[in-house]
């Protein structure tokens, strides 16, 4: 249950011209107000069961604030071209690919940062905040200041897809610059809490600007093609723990992480793995689906990260920014291009022995904690 306190016209920042560009220091965000969408204490543990959510339920409180706010931004001109116009089509072969041609897209504005900047920003382009609290009922809270800990969510002024955002994790107005459990977790709860079948949230840890964690999300009218390639389960750690499967017949090595009620030893398993995979600088990429019950995990060999492909490409979506590349393109290039950038077998096998062992570990914690009748 969410309670929510209507927001009004002014309960937004105004549009007071760009600020400065964003350092990574204490002070970037005091004295701005914004509108927070916190969480409610309910932990998303084994008791919080996600079995019996159906598609067919009324758009949540958090769906419908993001894409009121997101189109009321689309109407106010914020974006440099109408994302609705751009042509999409499906390639033709058996993996059923999808391409975009827009020639408007360029590199996202983030992305553009020097050491410890992040590119400047309207605070028009910033639609709320998500953070935790100690109320049972989450809720929007129409002003504050930014908590600790909160996620920035705010528009891609290049946006890929419609309701095309950024979430940033910031804490002691400091940006993160290491992917967390905690993290993880909030985007998580957003993408269970939005309980929207067509969100979709990706993680690259293989781009070009390291210096600050963020992650992308929007909204597609159908699933990827990943996520109707066929599963070969190698990990099962029961009703209350994880699935973990190695995607089948797929270019780009993948695995998928599935729970249906224990979504919180999900975000901190998938957190520690990636730690381990960033130790050993195994690039990956994440793309969290199904309402935050499914993570996919894409594993990419180690390559200039300007080279590098995003998590929405490996899931099968590909983006063009000219017409004639847009009509050329055949299943079979993009199948080259997917698999000329995956983690080789052998790597692959090291990669799920890690997830497994790493698995066993919160199977155990999860079956201590659990009381048989």
């Amino acid at each position: 249950m969410v309670t929510m306190k209507w927001l009004k016209d002014n309960s937004f920042p105004a549009q007071n011209g760009k600020s400065e560009q964003l350092k990574c220091s204490r002070s970037f965000l005091q004295g701005m107000n914004f509108p927070i969408y916190c969480f409610g204490s309910q932990s998303l543990e084994e008791e919080t069961s996600l079995e019996g959510l159906s598609c067919e339920e009324e758009q949540s409180i958090l769906d419908a604030v993001l894409l009121s706010q997101w189109e009321d931004r689309m109407w106010k001109g914020c974006f440099r071209y109408d994302v609705t116009t751009s042509e999409i089509k499906v390639i033709t072969g058996k993996m059923k690919f999808l391409s975009q041609v827009n020639e408007g897209q360029i590199t996202d504005h983030l992305a553009n940062s020097e050491g410890n900047t992040l590119h400047e920003w309207d605070p028009e382009e910033l639609l709320f905040c998500l953070a935790s609290s100690k109320k049972a009922k989450s809720e929007l809270i129409p002003v504050a200041s930014v908590p600790d800990g909160a996620i920035l969510v705010i528009i891609n002024v290049t946006p890929v897809e419609y309701g095309h955002v950024y979430l940033v994790p910031c804490t002691s107005n400091r940006l993160y610059q290491h992917l967390d459990a905690r993290s993880v977790e909030i985007v998580i709860r957003m993408a269970a809490e939005i309980h929207n079948q067509s969100f979709r949230v990706f993680y690259d840890s293989c781009r070009a600007d390291r210096s600050d964690v963020y992650f992308q999300a929007f909204y597609f009218p159908d699933p990827l093609p990943v996520e109707f390639r066929p599963v070969g389960t190698f990990f099962n750690g029961g009703r209350r723990g994880l699935r973990m499967c190695s995607v089948v017949d797929y270019p780009v090595k993948t695995i998928s992480f599935q729970t249906t009620c224990n979504l919180k030893i999900m975000a901190v398993a998938i957190s520690e793995i990636c730690s381990h995979l960033e130790e050993k600088n195994v690039k990956y990429n994440l793309m969290i689906s199904d309402s935050g019950k499914k993570i996919f995990l894409f594993l990419q060999r180690s390559v200039a990260a300007s080279h590098a492909i995003s998590a929405w490409e490996c899931g099968g979506y590909f983006l063009f920014r000219n017409r004639y590349e847009f009509d050329e393109v055949t299943e079979d290039a993009m199948l080259k291009r997917l698999s000329s950038f995956s983690l080789d077998d052998n790597y692959f096998e090291a990669v799920k022995q890690l997830c497994c062992s790493i698995a066993c570990k919160f199977d155990i914690r999860s079956q201590n904690s659990s009381v048989d009748v």
